[in-house]
């Protein structure tokens, strides 16, 4: 942000000072100079910079720059207008107030108006194609980035993700629940067999898409704590929230599935007497929020830095921009909160 700056100033303030010298050499050529025209000249560029900075403000401020171009160049021809007008009327109040208006008093203020405004016309509109198109390419450049940035970050994380939610030492838990259950329970053993097939069909498939509906992410997140729950029993108590709206919206892959595996690997199974998990889907402020809570205490030590949590914070900014985020706190003492902001489009 700090270089995009220094670059705006100095084009705002050499684009000002080149119209200066254009201006200088055409009346030298036509016609004599003196100190009034230098005054006068003067206070064309300050106001011509004073104005089209807060144009500037205004854009970035009314989120024109992230407008498709169709929507966002009526918005800047009114806004040009406006700019050319607020310009015109600065400037005729400080000549005349510094009395630098000459004989253009003797013109008609209509007239005089006029002619001002047309001439701050020329030089405002191509700055304002110059400014918006400039951060339209820039804008587009960073989109072609982010999608090279997200399928180099999928490839490279293809291995590492089968890995890390379906983990031998996971695989191996439910073999050995679903085991102890042959002879206990046929019937819960089948459904457990069925659930593990699902959870691992769902991660095969994560490679082909970007995104999915949470609806279907949820599923199986389900499976998962059904296979869960046989090995904690009792110890895990799970909780939904679910708003209906919330189902179709699109979520990463297995995004839900890394967050409340860290729920369990790191907050239920340290419990002696185990906990909840609670998973909750709701609309805020024009986000969807995920929030996963689980009893336990958040493992300063490093767990932030484990690859889910890097992952699922990457794939958030890669498919959803900067307005995405996820965070992970402790609250109540015993109890830790994932929270993950998908912004709606």
């Amino acid at each position: 942000m700090q270089k995009t700056n220094k670059y705006y100033w100095w084009f705002q303030i050499g684009g000002w000072l080149s119209i200066a010298l254009i201006q200088v050499l055409v009346t030298v050529l036509w016609s004599k100079v003196d100190e009034q025209f230098f005054v006068a000249l003067g206070l064309q560029i300050l106001v011509g910079i004073f104005a089209t900075h807060l144009f500037r403000i205004f854009i970035r401020r009314s989120g024109w720059l992230d407008l498709p171009v169709e929507k966002a160049l009526p918005r800047l021809a009114l806004g040009i207008l406006l700019v050319c007008l607020l310009d015109t009327a600065i400037r005729i109040s400080l000549n005349d107030w510094l009395g630098l208006s000459g004989t253009n008093k003797k013109i008609i203020f209509s007239t005089r108006f006029l002619l001002v405004t047309v001439q701050n016309g020329l030089f405002i509109i191509p700055w304002t194609l110059i400014y918006y198109f400039f951060h339209y390419i820039e804008k587009s450049r960073k989109q072609q980035l982010d999608t090279l940035k997200l399928e180099a970050l999928v490839k490279e994380l293809e291995l590492k993700t089968i890995k890390s939610h379906i983990n031998p030492h996971f695989i191996f838990n439910a073999l050995n629940s679903i085991r102890a259950l042959i002879d206990e329970n046929p019937l819960r053993a089948r459904t457990a067999i069925t659930e593990l097939s699902n959870i691992l069909r769902s991660s095969m498939q994560t490679e082909k898409q970007e995104t999915v509906f949470f609806e279907k992410e949820l599923n199986i997140v389900k499976d998962y704590l059904a296979l869960e729950h046989i090995r904690f029993e009792d110890r895990l108590n799970v909780q939904y929230e679910i708003a209906e709206n919330t189902l179709m919206q699109p979520i990463p892959p297995m995004m839900l599935q890394t967050l409340v595996e860290n729920a369990i690997k790191h907050g239920i199974s340290k419990q002696v007497h185990g906990g909840t998990v609670t998973i909750v889907s709701r609309m805020k402020n024009r986000y969807h929020q995920v929030v996963i809570r689980n009893t336990g205490r958040l493992d300063k030590s490093g767990n932030e830095d484990g690859f889910g949590l890097i992952s699922t914070r990457n794939r958030l900014h890669l498919l959803f921009g900067e307005n995405a985020n996820f965070n992970i706190r402790e609250i109540n003492g015993n109890m830790v909160e994932a929270i993950v902001h998908i912004p709606l489009s």
